[in-house]
């Protein structure tokens, strides 16, 4: 059995515009921003993930929630998407370091 994980948006080099082999449109934020349109865009999709938690959590707590399951999922998918967030900004840190340690 195998659980589709379609609500997870990858963030690499498929995801920025203009790369080869990308597979996502243009969207008004990437376009005019590069990078950090896809970071923003990618904190915005992490709140809302985190958001369906909460609002499934409250429903399973109040006895509303039809499938255990959905929430069991929406915080797997949350607790990824909090880990790949925290991964970018560990290694965005990283490469500005590494910048500011470039002599001129």
């Amino acid at each position: 059995m195998t659980i589709p994980l379609g609500g997870i948006t990858p963030v690499g080099v498929g995801a920025v515009t203009g790369v080869a082999g990308s597979t996502r449109g243009t969207t008004a934020t990437e376009g005019a921003d590069g990078f950090a349109g896809v970071l923003a865009a990618t904190f915005d999709e992490l709140r809302a993930k985190q958001a369906t938690t909460s609002e499934l959590a409250v429903q399973a707590a109040t006895g509303d929630l039809k499938d255990v399951h959905d929430y069991m999922i929406a915080s797997a998918e949350s607790g990824v998407a909090t880990e790949m967030v925290v991964t970018i900004k560990n290694q965005a840190v990283a490469a500005f370091n590494e910048i500011m340690r470039m002599q001129i």
